[in-house]
This record gives structure tokens, C-alpha cells and sequence, in this order.
């Protein structure tokens, strides 16, 4: 159902339509109670079949609005309404990063930017046991002020514990019809693209694929179509950014690389963790320290003369003729 300007939900008043998309549409909206702009996601009606449905939504959405971040985006309220579920955020002034990436990435220093603090509001809500599953450009926004914003929760489910206590260990069990397939071709991991339980991993791998494409203005996993992208997410390695983009330090490449690892064992196991090392990286290119990895040809050639082995080499048998010619010559003279 399309809302136009002019239209309520309970005290909201709609002004304009913002986008829409697989969830849900996005409206600007006034709050009169508090004088201020807002921003109004209207839920599918199919998302909301039934009575079990619209509860589980409700609580999930409290569970996103208790995260309180600076990087994520504030949920101010939640409702439905005439069968209407709807939420209500903070209006963001900015674009998603989906239109703002150059095609040949971003500068390194705005990549580490970008990057640990997307990473910092993935460990926030991590902690408080919330997966994201659909982290993408499209749902990350750069504000007009520079602060980046993850959004769009819609897919979000609050992890059930098992029999242990450790994050790393609790899946996302019964939110979820078995074998259903939820979240976007090219960034879901493989098990999320086999309808497989999931745990923060899940997010650590779409994290990396927006990571990729941060840095080198491309998908990790292209494809023609829907299917051929989930392929290539299933039995595809992607080309590493340093081989796209001479100038990625290797430690950023060994990162997204780790982070786009099939098995999820192998993977960064921690969002905490990532954002610490994204961070040091970070700290090291702003202070000018963060070099670009150099072929190893042109690492030797790099090198002061005095620390190449074969120049080495060269250079003392130089000295050593030089030498014996002066000495040769000293002696004749003395003769």
C-alpha cells in the first residue's frame, strides 16, 4: 500500500516518499509532537501475515533500539496500524554508499574510515545478540557530516542461545523456516545462501563483500543473474584486491580475504576483533606509516644498494681488483 503526502500513521504525518525496496517502503514524515523530520519504513503486508509475525517484528525492533550507537541508525518508535507495521527512525541527511562508490574504489584512508566504523556498530550489535544479514553498500550510509550509518535492520533476528554460553557458538534457530533463503545475492554468505542456521560470521562475510567493493569498486562475486551470483558465492573464490589495485596495503587484502572465506571456522570469528585490527590500520595510514604492498622485483630494486645480496657481491669484487691494481701499481713504481 502506497502512502501519499498528507497521510497518518498514528501521530506521523507523511511529507514525501524516500525509496523502497525488498522489505518495504521509506517515507519522510513529521513528528508534530516534537517538531522534527523522521524517517517512516512501511512493512510488506506479505511480511506480515500473521499474528506471530507482527510480535516477532515488535520485539526485534526493541531489541534495534536498544543498541544506541552512533553508527547505527536510531529507532525512535514502532506501530502498526489498519494492519500497517511501521517503524520510525532518525532522518539521516546522506547517501548510501552503493551511489557514492568510485569505480575504482575509495581512497585507502576512507576505505579504513568506512570500514571500522561499520565494523565498530557490528560489534555492538553482536554483542547484544543481533545479526544483521543483509549488510551492503545499499544499507550503510554516509552522513553530510562524514559519520557512517548502518541501517535498514529489516532483516535482522536476535540470536537464540544454545547450551553454551559463547557467542560464537549461537545460531539463529527457529526465527527462520529451514532451508529459507533471506538477504541479498553477492553479499549473503554461503551458508546463508543454503538456508543454513547462522551466527555472526554470517555478517563478518557480507561485511567483507562490501569491504571488496569498497576497495576496489567491484562486486567480490559478480553474476548475470541471481542464481549465477549465489554460485559464485557457494564455489567461488574471488581475485584478490591487491591484484585489482596496486596501491591496498596487504594487510587490507589478507583482511577481506579472510573475511571472505567459504567455511566459517576460518573466517575473522570476531567483529570486536576486526574492527581492532581495521583500526590500527587505519591509525597507521593516517600517520603515513601504511605502505601499498610492492612486487617483489621492485621491492629489490627499492632497496639501498648495500642490502642487495648480488650488488653486495658485485661491490666487493670491484674493491678487491681495485686494489690489486693500486697495489700492482705502487709496487712497479717501487721497482
Amino acid at each position: 500500500m502506497a502512502l501519499s503526502p498528507g497521510d497518518r500513521l498514528g501521530p506521523y504525518e507523511v511529507v514525501s516518499p524516500l525509496g523502497a525496496g525488498g522489505m518495504g517502503a521509506v517515507y519522510k514524515a513529521r513528528d508534530p509532537r516534537l517538531q522534527r523530520d523522521v524517517a517512516i519504513k512501511v512493512l510488506h503486508p506479505d511480511r506480515m501475515t500473521d499474528a506471530e509475525r507482527r510480535q516477532r517484528f515488535l520485539v526485534e525492533a526493541k531489541a534495534v533500539s536498544s543498541l544506541n550507537h552512533p553508527n547505527i541508525l536510531t529507532v525512535y518508535d514502532i506501530g502498526t496500524e489498519d494492519d500497517i507495521a511501521y517503524l520510525v527512525t532518525e532522518l539521516v541527511d546522506g547517501r548510501s554508499l552503493d551511489a557514492l562508490i568510485p569505480s575504482t574504489g575509495f581512497p585507502v584512508g576512507e576505505v579504513l574510515r568506512i570500514g571500522t566504523q561499520v565494523a565498530d556498530a557490528l560489534a555492538r550489535a553482536h554483542a547484544a545478540g543481533i545479526i544483521h544479514r543483509d549488510l551492503k553498500p545499499a544499507n550503510v550510509m554516509l552522513a553530510a557530516d562524514g559519520r557512517v550509518k548502518v541501517l535498514d535492520f529489516g532483516l535482522a533476528k536476535i540470536v537464540e542461545p544454545s547450551q553454551s554460553d559463547d557467542f560464537d557458538t549461537q545460531t539463529m534457530e527457529g526465527k527462520t523456516a529451514e532451508g529459507t533463503v533471506m538477504g541479498t545475492a553477492g553479499y549473503m554468505s554461503p551458508e546463508q545462501a543454503q538456508g543454513r542456521p547462522l551466527d555472526q560470521r554470517s555478517d563478518i562475510f557480507s561485511f567483507g563483500a562490501m569491504l571488496y567493493e569498497l576497495a576496489t569498486g567491484r562486486r567480490a562475486f559478480p553474476g548475470d543473474s541471481t542464481m549465477s551470483t549465489i554460485a559464485a558465492v557457494l564455489r567461488e573464490e574471488p581475485q584478490a584486491p591487491g591484484d585489482l589495485r596496486k596501491d591496498l596495503p596487504s594487510e587490507l587484502t589478507r583482511i577481506i580475504m579472510r573475511c571472505l572465506r567459504k567455511d566459517p571456522a576460518r573466517r575473522v570469528q570476531s567483529t570486536a576483533d576486526l574492527k581492532v585490527a581495521l583500526d590500527e590500520l587505519k591509525q597507521e595510514s593516517d600517520s603515513g606509516k601504511l605502505t601499498a604492498a610492492i612486487p617483489a622485483v621492485a621491492a629489490a630494486a627499492a632497496r639501498p644498494l648495500w642490502r642487495r645480496p648480488l650488488a653486495l657481491a658485485a661491490l666487493g669484487t670491484a674493491v678487491i681488483l681495485i686494489a690489486g691494481v693500486l697495489i700492482g701499481a705502487l709496487m712497479g713504481r717501487s721497482g
